[in-house]
């Protein structure tokens, strides 16, 4: 297909309370959004690297800039049959995952849509529904957050995530399975430790968490290879996995026992369908993270979820646990205990309400074709 027009959106998101990670406290979520319009269709994508380059080294007005003066002239007025085209297109500019993604996610929702087919049924997907997990970041006190783990596991979620940085660490963890002895459970440390706290992560063994999320460096494979052997436990990657060949080294090593996938860090579901199919053959399992987007990036996540080799609850949230009201409609919304199920309309069958888009958006532009 031909891309016609590329319409660009800096926005900022405001969360209903902080969330609390090894990175920080975040109290707004800035992210940027894409419209591609292309013979009588378009699409939306979504790429949420933060406000700041703290997650990886990308950040919202950075990936705007660059989608505005170079990524999307590159793609407007080009034929672009598939992702694999597009990526081919982006690949002379090193690295940059979350604003080739942007591109790339908004590219599969126009397909969908001008196929009439809804997008986790072009991908491939089992089944519409995808079972989801409640993930509590750090809160005032473990009391605290003991009371809304309660309410989860009441509500029927299957597993529970734990944001994990020091100080609030092993003796949370301790408490948190002591209430909820049988509750899956894992954590994620967001690159906040080294291999110095190897004896640490040893103790975290007795608990019987399902995984230990990103606990090194964000870009290391090595020395998580490394403590892998050293602890009983699966390492995840997330932070550390930006490509499909990053994926496979991480496999050939014993770097982990699961891989988190995120279309934005790895540069759009092409890439990540890709790193979804090499693990399902080198047997490790996945999974699929966000990072707080709007109904537009949670509709590409929700419809990447439906993929076979995805074994554990994903990332995906009630519109209404971060935002008051979403910025995209309709909003996400459980279809039941600890799932959420894919609409049957084309493509992921959810867009930017236009008065919040408005309210929302920092800056905006539009690249035209010839």
């Amino acid at each position: 297909m031909r891309i016609e027009r590329i319409e660009i959106y800096h926005v900022a998101m405001p969360l209903v309370y902080p969330f609390r990670t090894a990175y920080g406290d975040e109290y707004t979520i800035e992210s940027v959004l894409v419209r591609m319009s292309g013979e009588g269709a378009y699409g939306w994508g979504e790429a949420t690297p933060g406000r700041l380059p703290i997650y990886c080294n990308e950040w919202a007005a950075g990936v705007y800039a660059l989608l505005r003066d170079h990524l999307a002239p590159r793609i407007v007025g080009q034929e672009v049959p598939s992702g694999e085209a597009l990526q081919a297109l982006l690949a002379a500019f090193k690295g940059n995952h979350f604003a080739k993604a942007a591109l790339d996610l908004a590219w599969w929702d126009l397909d969908a849509r001008q196929k009439g087919r809804p997008l986790w049924e072009l991908l491939g997907g089992t089944g519409p529904t995808v079972d989801v997990g409640a993930d509590f970041g750090v809160m005032d006190t473990v009391d605290e957050l003991l009371k809304e783990i309660a309410k989860a596991k009441a509500a029927g979620f299957k597993r529970v995530k734990l944001k994990f940085r020091p100080g609030w660490d092993v003796d949370m963890v301790a408490r948190v399975r002591a209430a909820f002895p049988d509750l899956p459970i894992h954590i994620d440390c967001n690159s906040a430790y080294r291999l110095e706290s190897t004896a640490m992560f040893r103790k975290l063994d007795t608990y019987g968490l399902a995984m230990i999320e990103q606990p090194l460096a964000h870009d290391d494979l090595i020395d998580h290879a490394t403590l892998q052997n050293e602890i009983d436990t699966p390492i995840c990657l997330d932070e550390s996995i930006t490509s499909v060949d990053r994926a496979r080294k991480a496999i050939e090593i014993g770097a982990c026992g699961w891989i988190n996938i995120k279309p934005g860090r790895v540069g759009g579901l092409t890439n990540a369908v890709a790193i979804h199919d090499l693990c399902q053959q080198g047997g490790i399992p996945c999974w699929v993270g966000g990072m707080l987007e709007s109904a537009v990036g949670q509709g590409h996540n929700m419809a990447l979820a439906t993929l076979p080799n995805f074994r554990y609850p994903a990332d995906v949230f009630p519109s209404d646990r971060f935002y008051a009201p979403d910025l995209a409609e309709p909003e996400i919304e459980l279809s039941g205990p600890s799932r959420v199920t894919c609409p049957d309309a084309p493509g992921i069958g959810r867009e930017p309400n236009s008065e919040r888009l408005a309210k929302q958006t920092v800056q905006a532009a539009t690249i035209d074709g010839c």
